[in-house]
């Protein structure tokens, strides 16, 4: 009962801190270049550090938060090193994305597709990555909501409830600006807690020493680090909470604090993990990140849940913020300052994926089968765009066009849809030798390499083609 109680008043503290910071921060009305771009009351684009701690916190959603523990206890150190090494992402997504905007002087990644591409390739990236955003929502309520009750329970479902209709609201108010001030002081809450957490196992772990795995789960391991390894390519291009950041301050200032995003979330991700560390060395069973603060009792139940309920809000934000934008700006290929028109309707935008992207939550449900699958088929996003890395980091091609595009950009949805397929069938659809390394990952890591490859020479083949067409228009006599 004390429990329950106290989790229940964590919870209020948690929202009456934010509506109070949100309130003292956000004008009762907010311009549309505040709501769309984060630019201060007078105009002014945010500070580097403002843009790193937003980033940041962004990228440390409840669900990698969970994921990082639970890979430290299945694969030791090199579990937590391995998910690390997806936060190379900002290094990808601040090289390429300074030369997007220094060469070409676009302002978004829409704009930019649609210049090198067309508008149909520009829609079909927005769909792709319409599918990260609902990921977004349902995988973040879910993780922290289970602090509240068991899956499928009253606590559960209201918790679900309350904190993204709490979100909903002071997104609703200042959009991306709300989402950045709420944002600093989320990623202070997160350090402050991981510390905490880090005082209370490391003793613990320090004692009992880092767990040896044997030779077959380390091999696995590296499998998984190989995997992430590749996927830093593309996966950050497919994810709007990263990239609008991208283009809302200078380009230099842009670099420099995607760099310390990226450093600095990696670095809490990898530490995060020690709790997945030691839950391996004491033989606790279940999600490290339940069972662990279990071993200590009520305290550190309560700062589990409270990091879980700062890193879920944080990323929650984000989430509605770019889906407003994708929805009232991106889609419809948008130029020059952003309008109350375009700010209506992207608020409209963010009430709708409020309640889709929490949709997948009812597959507890829906069965066995049906179920898991519905979930599966909102994860295969990091396989699905395999073909932006081309798409974007070989874009200096001047004669890659529409085809290079869909010459890469098809063949990596394919194959995820693939993967999901196999899941859903309960056998394998690739041959045994798409396989690379060993463990639960090899197939990803096959098919991931394979398909980064096939979806690089269609690119390629797209250009090469795209020069012949040149040429035969410049041979035609004038008419």
């Amino acid at each position: 009962m004390v429990e329950n109680t106290l989790t229940w008043a964590l919870l209020a503290g948690y929202g009456g801190l934010l509506f109070y910071l949100v309130r003292q921060t956000t004008p009762d009305k907010v311009t549309p270049p505040e709501f769309f771009e984060g630019q201060s009351s007078t105009g002014q684009a945010p500070g580097m550090w403002l843009l790193v701690a937003s980033a940041a916190i962004s990228w440390i959603f409840a669900k990698s938060i969970d994921n990082a523990a639970s890979l430290g206890q299945t694969f030791g150190v090199l579990g937590g090193i391995g998910y690390a090494i997806y936060y190379l992402s900002f290094v990808t997504a601040a090289i390429a994305l300074y030369y997007i905007r220094t060469r070409g002087g676009f302002r978004s990644i829409p704009e930019f597709l649609v210049s090198k591409y067309g508008k149909v390739c520009s829609r079909l990236f927005l769909l792709a990555i319409a599918i990260r955003l609902l990921n977004e929502v349902w995988s973040n309520t879910k993780v922290f909501s289970l602090y509240f009750g068991s899956e499928g329970s009253i606590g559960y479902w209201i918790a679900a409830a309350v904190v993204t209709a709490f979100t909903v609201y002071y997104t609703l108010l200042g959009g991306l600006r709300s989402s950045l001030l709420t944002d600093g002081a989320q990623m202070v809450l997160a350090a402050v807690l991981l510390v905490v957490i880090l005082a209370t196992v490391g003793p613990g772990l320090a004692r009992e020493g880092l767990p040896v795995v044997d030779a077959d789960t380390r091999s696995g391991a590296l499998t998984f680090c190989a995997l992430a390894f590749v996927q830093i390519f593309s996966y950050p291009f497919h994810d709007p909470v990263m990239t609008d950041r991208a283009f809302i301050t200078g380009p230099r200032t842009m670099f420099k604090g995607f760099i310390w995003a990226g450093i600095i979330s990696g670095g809490f991700i990898f530490l995060f993990s020690s709790v997945g560390l030691y839950a391996r060395a004491v033989g606790a069973e279940g999600s490290p990140s339940l069972s662990v603060p279990a071993l200590f009792g009520l305290p550190m139940l309560l700062v589990f849940n409270a990091i879980m309920l700062t890193s879920a809000g944080s990323t929650l934000d984000s989430t509605f913020s770019s889906t407003a934008k994708v929805g009232a700006r991106d889609w419809f290929h948008r130029k020059g300052a952003p309008t109350e028109g375009q700010a209506r309707l992207g608020r409209w935008w963010i009430i709708a994926i409020a309640l889709l992207g929490n949709v997948p939550l009812l597959s507890i449900y829906m069965g066995d089968r049906v179920g898991p699958a519905i979930i599966l088929a909102t994860t295969i996003s990091g396989t699905m765009v395999m073909g932006l890395a081309p798409i974007f980091l070989l874009a200096f091609l001047p004669r890659a066009g529409a085809l290079s595009f869909h010459l890469a950009f098809w063949p990596g949805m394919i194959f995820g849809v693939l993967r999901v397929a196999e899941n859903v069938i309960g056998g394998p659809l690739f041959p045994a030798w798409v396989s690379l390394g060993s463990g639960k990952y090899a197939v990803d890591l096959g098919v991931n390499i394979y398909g980064l490859l096939l979806c690089t020479a269609g690119y390629l083949l797209g250009a090469w083609l795209g020069s012949f067409r040149v040429k035969a228009s410049k041979a035609l006599p004038e008419a």
